[in-house]
């Protein structure tokens, strides 16, 4: 009990406030990302959110706002609960709530996504920096006693916490669609913390937004392309720009003496090696531009990509006069390299709003489902703010509402869906998002892609599940996984159009249909081991559906078999192993029973339910370990006496030694009686 009061770091949103808009501008600015995400045409037709009980977990809401006035049965937030201050008002003073309160269901002169869906506000933060994790186990159990719809967590821990994640799946077996943000660690990979990593969630990461400073940029050098960021204040370009790359150390004016940088593009290093001292970006962008560069680029003094900002201590009247982007450092130090041979680059930058922004938590968080399930806007995003303002505001917490209001829609057009649902057809009818050279993003970036809540209100077919994996080896190269379909107007599923894309071109795709069910094969011919990703796309005449799909190609080949209610393991390999770890885990759950295998000695693990079950091997091989995956269907387990190990929730080695040294100590004790005696 007492990790549960543990406070933990939120996965907060970056709070951009960078400016306060007239009251049409913020119109302008709220309506641009309703639009990207389609929000129009249901509206339209009449869908408000109206009868939608929205619970929002966060810092609480500014109800004195006039867009979300008043609190209580007849107010904009209908109830709510205050967990920091023990009161039934949950005013926010943070505004990190109102935000994303106003996205969800602002009503006023600035509308949000669902503006007649009821809201709840249970405030768990109030400094927007720190929270209890029981306290949003709290917020979660009161939101099921309150019989919410759904709950909005714009909030989250930088690590596992499996007491969390057991609040969400209790709220989601109520029935409750559970919409968390992603959060705010990217671009590195495994970087999803929780509640955003649990399966029964809907995981949401951050897209740019329909807006003109939503830009990407692209460098090339000879035929490879680097992954490349333009600075805040870098303008669009008309058209590439090509340049010799120059070096140019830390871009201070000593540095670029006695160095010809006319029409090249300067390659910078990142900071200063005097210390104490700062070299802002504006000065190198200033020395550069002075010197006649016409562009530069930035790397990075440490491991991976960073941000820039195109200002400094005097940049009052500061205009940038040449295009600034940053670059990761190991990417700089092999530019700096290919400058000695005079190579040629081009730049370019431009406007693109379906891009992923590089803040966003990537996945993967398992090798058996995809994370985060979708992307929304979440850049430069106007909404509510404390004091009856509005602000323009950015992050994962941001992207999370548009979700939440799109369910809500949703909702209110067919009352009878169950989560499971809800995610197939918010997660199936995205649009692609891709990256600034026009490839599909990873499905541990992008998840199925960006909101498309017109798509989604038009949809007719519920696919299950939403995203697929498989597991194919060396051995067993093909893999059969199983979409069941199901219409909601309860119309004959039509003809349907499928095909498969994938990041690998070596795979073979077959599908067979028939009630009602799709068959999808996937076979791999060339044995390259490693971790792919693709979609399959189903065409129904009417709407075009995207289910992400993960493929695991390993040497080693995990068996499983079971008998009554043990399941004993295998493993196929083509080198010399040693030992195996075997982790099994019930889907979608967080129980894990682990177990040690040999080439010479197999064990099992007791199972006491029937279901989906999850498989791992870490296949130690000399001094490296492999991995196999398996997922084991389970239609019927014996009834079987109680097992120790599961009532105790300790491993029966450990229950041996513990009940071992419980009678030596009451031996000890009786020996000593008589002894008195």
């Amino acid at each position: 009990m007492v990790e549960k009061f543990l406070v933990f770091s939120l996965v907060f949103v970056l709070c951009i406030t960078c400016f306060i808009a007239s009251s049409n501008e913020e119109q302008n600015t709220l309506s641009s990302s309703l639009k990207l995400v389609g929000a129009q045409l249901p509206k339209q037709n009449g869908l408000d959110g109206q009868g939608i009980k929205i619970g929002i977990i966060d810092t609480g809401v500014d109800f004195d706002h006039q867009d979300l006035h008043g609190y209580g049965k007849s107010g904009r937030i209908a109830g709510g609960y205050d967990y920091v201050n023990t009161d039934k008002r949950p005013i926010d003073v943070n505004g990190h709530g109102t935000e994303v309160a106003g996205i969800i269901g602002a009503n006023g002169s600035f509308s949000g996504m669902a503006p007649r869906s009821q809201l709840f506000s249970y405030k768990v933060s109030s400094s927007g920096e720190a929270v209890s994790s029981e306290y949003i186990i709290q917020a979660i159990s009161r939101a099921i006693e309150d019989k919410m719809n759904i709950v909005n967590i714009s909030l989250g821990v930088n690590r596992t916490n499996d007491e969390l994640e057991n609040a969400v799946d209790e709220a989601v077996r109520k029935g409750i669609v559970i919409v968390t943000a992603a959060g705010n660690n990217g671009p590195d990979d495994m970087t999803i913390g929780s509640p955003g990593r649990d399966f029964n969630v809907i995981t949401v990461g951050a897209s740019y937004n329909n807006i003109t400073s939503s830009l990407v940029s692209t460098l090339e050098v000879g035929n490879k392309q680097y992954n490349v960021i333009p600075m805040l204040g870098t303008d669009v370009l008309k058209s590439p720009i090509i340049g010799k790359i120059v070096y140019g150390g830390y871009g201070r004016v000593k540095d670029l003496q006695g160095i010809d940088v006319k029409d090249s593009i300067l390659l910078e290093q990142r900071g200063s090696d005097t210390k104490g001292e700062k070299v802002f970006f504006s000065e190198k962008e200033k020395n550069a531009a002075d010197r006649g560069a016409i562009g530069l680029i930035v790397y990075n003094n440490q491991s991976g990509t960073f941000f820039g900002e195109l200002r400094g201590p005097n940049s009052t009247n500061y205009q940038p006069r040449i295009p600034v982007i940053s670059i990761s450092g190991n990417d700089g130090l092999e530019l700096k390299s290919m400058s000695k041979n005079n190579s040629l680059a081009s730049l370019n930058i431009f406007y693109h709003p379906d891009f992923v922004a590089p803040f966003s938590s990537r996945g993967p968080v398992s090798p058996f489902y995809v994370k985060p399930d979708l992307v929304a806007p979440g850049v430069y995003v106007n909404t509510t703010a404390l004091g009856g303002k509005y602000n323009l505001t950015s992050g994962t917490s941001i992207a999370t509402p548009h979700v939440t209001g799109a369910i809500a829609l949703l909702l209110q057009e067919h009352p009878n869906l169950d989560p499971s649902s809800v995610i197939s057809l918010i997660d199936t009818t995205t649009d692609p998002v891709t990256d600034a050279y026009g490839k599909t993003f990873s499905i541990n970036i992008a998840g199925s892609g960006r909101l498309n809540v017109t798509r989604a209100s038009s949809a007719d077919l519920v696919i299950s599940p939403h995203s697929l994996v498989f597991n194919l080896s060396y051995q067993d190269p093909n893999d059969t996984e199983v979409l069941d379909l199901h219409s909601l107007d309860n119309a004959t599923i039509p003809n349907l159009k499928v095909q498969f894309e994938s990041s690998n071109p070596n795979f073979d795709f077959n599908h067979t249909s028939s009630n009602n069910t799709l068959s999808a094969q996937i076979t791999d011919n060339a044995k390259n081991q490693g971790d792919y990703d693709g979609f399959i796309t189903i065409d129904d005449s009417k709407t075009v559906y995207r289910i992400p799909v993960l493929i695991h190609v390993t040497k080693g080949t995990l068996e499983a078999s079971q008998n009554n209610n043990q399941i004993s393991f295998s493993i196929n390999y083509p080198d010399k192993w040693s030992y195996a770890k075997i982790s099994l885990m019930k889907a979608g759950s967080h129980d894990t029973k682990t177990v040690g295998i040999t080439p010479q000695d197999s064990k099992t693990i007791s199972i006491n339910s029937a279901g989906e079950y999850w498989i791992e091997a870490d296949i130690k091989v000399e001094n490296q370990t492999d991995h196999a995956y398996k997922t084991l269907s389970i239609d019927h387990v014996t009834e079987k006496y109680p097992d120790i190990e599961e009532i105790l929730r300790i491993p029966i080695k450990q229950t041996i030694i513990i009940f071992s040294i419980i009678v030596i100590v009451v031996i000890a004790c009786i020996v000593s009686l008589v002894k008195r005696r």
